[in-house]
């Protein structure tokens, strides 16, 4: 889908072929629906690990994004019952391209990126830098993303992407923990 910003930016959402497959995953492990206590007490710990104000652990299915766990120094967690603040659609925001990707994404400055520069979280969210990785489950199935935001530009480096996908290995632990309860 190509969509145009107010400064009249052309950005697209990329492509992603494994939509399906993975709603169907997340529906069998219950995730994407609701607020998650546990994914938002590990936002809280990448948060405070990486030094950032916002971090988002991020399940995206075939028509949007979900944040089951969430993490903002700058507003108060919302609660389980507020989706519209946990609930974002596909265009929106970078984690779809990880999802399209397969792999982490280091932005440290999104306004030197055309591509993602327009991107309406930019505005609406203050969004300057971001850093994602996927969650991917034991089935090859990346379920959504782990990332962290910013307001001010941050130099991520090879420090910040090993320490991504590392954190993003340590939320898989909390999927597969919930994959074998099941």
């Amino acid at each position: 889908m190509t969509t145009f910003d107010t400064a009249g930016y052309r950005h697209f959402t990329p492509v992603d072929n494994n939509g399906p497959q993975r709603a169907a995953r997340l529906r069998q492990l219950g995730l994407g629906e609701h607020a998650e206590p546990e994914f938002d007490a590990f936002a809280k710990h990448v948060a405070s690990t990486l030094g950032v104000p916002n971090a988002m652990v991020n399940f995206i299915t075939t028509t949007r994004q979900y944040l089951g766990g969430l993490f903002s120094v700058s507003a108060a967690p919302p609660d389980a019952s507020d989706d519209d603040l946990r609930s974002a659609p596909l265009e929106t925001g970078y984690c779809p391209h990880v999802i399209a990707r397969g792999k982490a994404l280091v932005l440290e400055d999104v306004c030197d990126y055309p591509r993602f520069a327009g991107n309406d979280v930019v505005d609406r969210m203050n969004v300057r830098s971001y850093l994602g990785a996927p969650l991917i489950d034991r089935t090859g199935v990346a379920l959504g993303t782990l990332c962290v935001i910013d307001s001010e530009p941050r130099p991520w480096g090879r420090d910040g992407l090993h320490a991504i996908k590392t954190l993003a290995s340590e939320g898989m632990q909390l999927i597969h923990q919930r994959d074998r309860e099941l």
